[in-house]
């Protein structure tokens, strides 16, 4: 199945951050923006612990956008494929069947991160 879901993933992204970062008095997401992305920094936690454990919060929660988002910081980090697969065990057993469809597609997106071996 050809498809280029990390790559409209990506462009839909940027474009859509650009714009709400652009916005005129954005204090706050500016600001919620910028935790976010210190949240996920080494510390006691590496940073690849910290991205498998907002990939299981984001499955649970049912947030493909926020999947697909770990998922590449997840293979940029350099997670194997049986740890992701553990990953996905997790988010299944606290979240339960519903998470299933959103393994799915998990499944679907990692595979074409390896397939097109987006840079890490």
């Amino acid at each position: 199945m050809k498809n280029n879901k990390v790559s409209t993933f990506n462009e839909y992204r940027e474009l859509m951050n650009e714009k709400i970062l652009a916005a005129p008095d954005n204090k706050i997401i500016k600001r919620i923006f910028s935790v976010d992305t210190l949240a996920y920094q080494d510390g006691a936690l590496n940073s690849k612990t910290k991205e498998l454990l907002g990939l299981v919060a984001s499955m649970v929660l049912r947030c493909d956008d926020c999947i697909a988002y770990h998922l590449q910081q997840c293979y940029k980090q350099g997670t194997t494929t049986n740890e992701l697969m553990e990953t996905f065990g997790i988010a299944n057993l606290v979240g339960g069947s519903i998470v299933i469809p959103h393994t799915r597609r998990a499944l679907e997106f990692w595979e074409e991160l390896n397939e097109k071996g987006i840079s890490k």
